[in-house]
């Protein structure tokens, strides 16, 4: 059985946060998408030139990107956990020995300077920009076809889809009696609104439809990973300023996250 021999304390040490972040971490991946120097320039006009230096704004974002990243909802919690965590304090460009700002630095900022520079929304915009530039947003154009059958025609005329109806059809259309008013007036077995559901029926069935369903299915999922994984369940901050702000950092981190998934890390260089 072996025994911890205790003995005294070295006086220097040699350790690199470098090393001691495994290749595969979120946050290594992320940090290759995470620019700041254009948000500096635009901020320079929000800081005063005398007294005291402020808080590195570029630590509270990349606290704030953690947070949201790893659903870190508490902004106390998140200070304690980017003081104790080595992954956190590498990604924060903080050593070893960098101090962790206040909890309460990140509320007077938000309601301050930040919201002032409309930083948060300039964030997302870099980021988006990154996603861009690496081909990965693309806008998807569905023209709607002209298709005839035996109830009508689906036609697009840039803005809304029209549905006119056919001749044959006339006789038995159930809104007869709104467009003929002249027509006597007799029962119809089919409801009025029939003829919308047989077009909905049949848009869901086409290509625009099924592209359209699988569209709205990655939004849906997006909501779900903000309240499951992100914990956006229930929104932290007040007013719609605080939910702008709580939304816009979400999807930031979103954006984010999927950038370090679909861009694989370059292999390492021998030296």
């Amino acid at each position: 059985m072996g025994h911890r021999q205790v003995e005294q304390a070295e006086l220097f040490y040699e350790f690199s946060l470098e090393k001691h972040i495994p290749p595969d971490h979120l946050l290594r991946s992320i940090d290759r998408f995470v620019e700041f120097s254009e948000l500096r320039r635009e901020l320079a006009g929000f800081y005063s030139n005398i007294g005291r230096p402020s808080v590195d704004p570029e630590l509270m974002i990349r606290m704030l990107l953690i947070g949201y990243c790893f659903g870190i909802r508490s902004e106390r919690r998140l200070c304690e956990e980017v003081h104790l965590n080595l992954a956190y304090r590498w990604f924060c460009r903080l050593g070893l020995d960098g101090a962790v700002p206040d909890h309460s630095t990140f509320s007077k900022n938000r309601h301050g300077r930040f919201r002032e520079s409309d930083l948060f929304r300039r964030l997302f915009e870099t980021v988006l920009r990154r996603c861009i530039q690496e081909r990965l947003t693309r806008h998807l154009h569905l023209p709607w076809r002209q298709t005839a059958d035996t109830t009508g025609t689906l036609v697009n005329d840039g803005a809304t889809m029209l549905y006119r109806a056919s001749n044959r059809d006339c006789q038995s259309c159930a809104v007869k009696i709104r467009c003929c008013p002249t027509t006597p007036a007799r029962k119809v077995p089919r409801s009025i609104h029939e003829g919308a559901r047989d077009i909905a029926r049949r848009i869901a069935t086409s290509w625009q439809g099924r592209i359209s369903r699988r569209l709205r299915k990655k939004v849906e999922m997006l909501f779900a990973h903000l309240k499951r994984i992100l914990r956006l369940d229930r929104l932290r901050l007040r007013g719609p300023n605080g939910a702008r702000d709580e939304f816009i950092l979400a999807a930031t981190a979103q954006n984010l996250r999927k950038l370090a998934k679909l861009i694989p890390m370059p292999s390492p260089t021998a030296a």
